[in-house]
């Protein structure tokens, strides 16, 4: 099988140039300077993603930061994702073709609900176990923030950690973190980074919390009976 998308993969799907990067302007570090590369992750189609200015903002923000590469990815259209899956080809980068497991930080950006099963299948498209508690050391973290990032809970098994807040001002904060730990050869795991970068003002960190439910359920509507609308 293929692992790689070639030309009659790419001839055969719609707007085949939201697969194959190159754009003017990309970033690409010589790999000698890289001490820590993070995917953004766009859970949608490219054209969405790259219409969307705190994505190029985000990405041109942290490519200034001294060893971070920033590279993209975006979901693919079902007729790509197909061919992927036929063909066990693997969720790449657009600038480097990483493979999202490959990388040291996936973050997502959350502009919209709907978006969310795109996330679970980008990190199984990519090669990341999709729930947080199976990752193993050799996994990336997966991180989410955006609009929607104010009630993560519904992701809450999904991602290591969210950034609650400007993303732009702490994921500097975070990238420094993350290349001090990997430079001092990851001491303590995944627990012990989480353990730090939660100290970073706006980080929530799930895995921290354990969750505990009311006993008694919310008192049911005394209007249910009599009600023909599904609203409540």
């Amino acid at each position: 099988m293929e692992k790689e998308l070639t030309i009659d993969i790419l001839s055969s799907v719609q707007k085949p140039a939201r697969y194959t990067g190159g754009e003017f302007a990309s970033i690409i570090k010589p790999q000698d300077e890289v001490e820590a590369t993070i995917c953004l992750a766009f859970p949608d189609v490219y054209e969405v993603g790259m219409s969307y200015l705190g994505f190029k903002i985000l990405y041109h923000l942290l490519n200034k930061q001294q060893g971070v590469q920033a590279e993209r990815v975006y979901a693919p259209w079902i007729d790509m994702e197909a061919k992927m899956r036929e063909r066990q080809i693997p969720l790449r980068t657009l600038e480097t073709k990483k493979t999202l497991k490959e990388c040291d930080i996936v973050g997502f950006t959350l502009q919209y609900e709907l978006s969310y099963t795109n996330i679970l299948n980008m990190l199984d498209l990519g090669g990341v176990p999709v729930l947080a508690a199976e990752r193993s050391e050799e996994d990336p973290l997966v991180i989410v923030g955006g609009p929607c990032v104010y009630n993560p809970e519904p992701l809450a098994d999904f991602f290591d950690f969210a950034i609650i807040g400007e993303g732009e001002e702490i994921m500097a904060e975070v990238m420094e973190a993350y290349k001090a730990w990997k430079k001092a050869g990851k001491p303590g795991g995944r627990k012990a980074f989480l353990q730090e970068v939660v100290k970073i003002s706006g980080i929530y960190v799930p895995s921290f919390y354990e969750v505990e439910y009311n006993e008694n359920p919310l008192p049911s509507c005394p209007l249910a009976k009599s009600c023909t609308t599904a609203l409540c």
